[in-house]
């Protein structure tokens, strides 16, 4: 009793003036008067927390329109995920670490992010890194943090200003029809296609 005292107590003091004037202070302010509820004031900082994480997350996810409602695979922070095929997952957001063969619409890789393996996707979003054999057959896009190194198949590409991509990169994917050209290539006269045909 004489902790939950104190610690309501600094709670009521100064949600008592704002109480009428604001309903979340006003809620908890009921809360610290209801002490012996132990599972009330939990519950309401949860239900305020929920609709502020989707509000983060939806900032930090500005990168792209494509994420609609589908199938979507989160590997947070700190999560790290091997030796799996990654199927049925409209999209996958790498903020962690991921070894695994997918494939896949969307992928998104955060600045903290890393993913090894294989990928063969729609859309690429890279802001962290990419360690492995990439298929990408719509657009790939490097941000200035991300880098790509790899066997690199795109077909368009983004890279901004300090974004890196390294490796054997060619363009147009496997079946496309632009491989009626010489398949012995380069990345620059890969480009120098890229740009003839825009």
């Amino acid at each position: 009793m004489a902790l939950q005292g104190p610690f309501f107590g600094k709670r009521d003091e100064p949600t008592t003036p704002r109480g009428p004037g604001s309903s979340p202070l006003a809620g908890t302010s009921a809360l610290g008067s209801a002490g012996a509820a132990g599972a009330q004031p939990f519950a309401a900082p949860s239900a305020t927390a929920s609709p502020v994480a989707p509000a983060s997350a939806a900032t930090s996810g500005t990168p792209s329109t494509t994420t609609e409602s589908g199938a979507k695979l989160i590997v947070g922070p700190n999560i790290k995920l091997k030796g799996v095929e990654i199927t049925d997952c409209d999209t996958l957001v790498v903020e962690g670490m991921v070894e695994a063969t997918m494939d896949s619409r969307v992928i998104q890789i955060a600045e903290q992010g890393s993913f090894k393996g294989s990928a063969e996707i729609d859309i690429a979003e890279v802001r962290g890194s990419f360690d492995g054999s990439l298929t990408v057959r719509q657009k790939l896009v490097i941000f200035a943090t991300g880098k790509v190194t790899g066997k690199i198949r795109y077909g368009k590409i983004v890279i901004e200003e300090g974004g890196q991509l390294s490796g054997e990169i060619s363009f147009g994917t496997d079946k496309d029809h632009k491989s009626d050209k010489p398949a012995a290539s380069a990345g620059s006269s890969a480009k120098a296609e890229q740009l003839a045909v825009a």
